[in-house]
């Protein structure tokens, strides 16, 4: 009997240990994939512009009327 009990702690202790060692890992594991899928940024981000024609503001101009008469 005492040697099942002894056997059994130290099977207890080793999965213990493995469980831990593996969770150390997979976190890691999930660390190094999160930053991964960063962008990577070379400074701040660009304002972007876009020439408008004469007919493209005056409908942009009633496109902004028309959604502030709903508000």
């Amino acid at each position: 009997m005492s040697v099942l009990a002894v056997a059994t702690v130290v099977w207890a202790v080793g999965l213990v240990r493995v469980l831990r060692r593996d969770r150390f890992d997979v976190d890691v594991w999930r660390q190094a994939q999160a930053l991964r899928a960063l962008p990577v940024q070379q400074g701040p981000p660009r304002a972007e512009t876009v020439q408008l024609t004469a007919d493209e503001r005056a409908a942009f101009a009633g496109l902004v009327r028309q959604f502030g008469d709903r508000a």
